[in-house]
């Protein structure tokens, strides 16, 4: 059996996943891949902290360089994430002929070009797989399953963690902040869970795979992102009595040649096989113009499922597939599509305000609605707080610029206290 060494930069959460899944599963591994893996180092910040894993000390240095220059190790595995020095390291290992395996989606999405062509330049492979939707093979279905497609649109639930947030406000009635404590203590979100909560990490992760399925490069500055800090029950409950179940949804879409890249909270019909994705799983809805809907489903993250994902690539390395990752996003810019504007977005829309509970109030607003161009189908009124009512509007479908200078007239009323929340409505087949 041939032998190969590799380097792991990182022992977290997912290298603890890669080191249980090469010893746990060695045999199958050893089968499929043609050879028997040896981890030669993994990088450490403190080689005497204790893990909760059963890793031989003399496995872990704090030195990158003992993996970097180390010319017998023939792979490195890249899961300590952030910019840099993650760059650094990766950019090192290329340079001195090693393969690279990474589920760094920010660094990816930021900095993915220099990556991609040190790879190409240095001929080496470069996968990424984990760096999207955990152990759900996306990348994988997209680089190779799907290319005989024109894809359409990728709409999904590619946040474990306001996943679970949302689940528990729906099904359980939890505000919020109460969703997110628990989240935090079952490990679901960071002590800072800034980078979910407010969709930097679907944004990230949406770059990706606009990449790769519209065959362009993408700036992440390019994608409008909101995150989930303002979604009340109250509006779970309007979303359901309208049918609608609210989940964060990233979605890109096609239209008139131009990119519609946008991360959200978002309605979509209950029916809708997303709007079943629940807890801390994810699901990627694709559109192709041969194949029609598919979705994948499974675990977005986690030790063990983006761990997954990881080795899996180490053995797509080692039998040198043809699914050459490394060269992808360069041979994939065929077009260089432009990113639609915001406000040429065009969504039914949920709007509720506070506003005075006095006769002429909501004339006003439908009259303001109406100059811009904002076709209203329904208005609720329930519940009065003081000298003011929760308003709530659902429209038809109609142009983001429109709702923004309605909005901004609506401001203005001295009749109004403040426009509470705005959800976009996806009424996704």
């Amino acid at each position: 059996m041939k032998k190969v060494r590799i380097g792991i930069l990182g022992l977290g959460n997912v290298g603890r996943g890669v080191w249980k899944i090469l010893n746990t599963n060695k045999d199958e591994i050893r089968k499929r891949s043609g050879y028997d893996i040896e981890v030669a180092k993994i990088l450490v910040r403190d080689v005497n902290k204790n893990r909760g894993i059963d890793v031989p000390k003399e496995l872990l240095t704090d030195n990158a360089d003992e993996i970097l220059d180390d010319a017998t190790i023939e792979v490195v595995i890249e899961i300590i994430g952030g910019i840099n020095p993650a760059k650094e390291y990766i950019l090192k290992a290329m340079k001195n002929k090693k393969h690279v395996v990474t589920a760094n989606k920010m660094l990816l999405a930021t900095e993915g070009d220099e990556l991609f062509q040190t790879a190409e330049k240095e001929g080496v492979m470069f996968y990424y797989e984990a760096s999207v939707a955990g152990g759900i093979p996306i990348i994988h279905a997209i680089n190779e399953s799907l290319t005989a497609n024109k894809i359409e649109q990728v709409i999904g639930i590619i946040n474990g963690t306001t996943n679970y947030i949302l689940t528990k406000m729906t099904f359980e009635n939890m505000t919020f902040e109460a969703a997110l404590k628990e989240a935090q203590e079952k490990g679901f979100a960071e002590a800072d869970p800034t980078s979910d909560i407010e969709a930097y990490d679907a944004m990230y992760k949406l770059a990706i795979l606009t990449s790769l399925a519209f065959g362009t490069k993408v700036n992440v500055k390019d994608i409008y992102r909101e995150g989930i800090t303002k979604i009340k029950p109250i509006d779970i409950e309007y979303a359901r009595e309208f049918g609608y179940v609210i989940k964060l949804i990233a979605m890109v879409k096609e239209r008139e040649g131009e990119l519609e890249m946008r991360v959200h909270p978002t309605m979509i019909p209950e029916r809708h096989p997303l709007a079943n994705v629940n807890n801390s799983f994810n699901g990627i809805y694709i559109s192709g113009n041969a194949v029609g809907d598919i979705m994948l489903y499974g675990r977005g993250a986690g030790d063990l499922p983006t761990g997954s994902a990881v080795v899996s690539d180490v053995i797509s390395i080692l039998r040198g597939s043809a699914d050459v990752s490394a060269i992808s996003v360069v041979k994939n810019n065929f077009w260089n599509r432009k990113p639609s504007p915001m406000e040429n977005t065009r969504s039914e829309y949920y709007i509720r305000i506070s506003v005075k509970d006095l006769p002429g109030v909501l004339g006003e607003i439908s009259t303001i609605f109406g100059e811009e161009g904002v076709s209203i189908l329904s208005v609720m009124q329930k519940g009065k707080r003081e000298d003011y009512t929760s308003v709530v509007y659902f429209t038809h479908t109609t142009l983001e610029g429109n709702i923004n200078r309605a909005i901004e007239k609506i401001n203005k009323s001295g009749n109004v206290k403040q426009i509470d929340n705005i959800i976009r409505i996806e009424n996704i087949q």
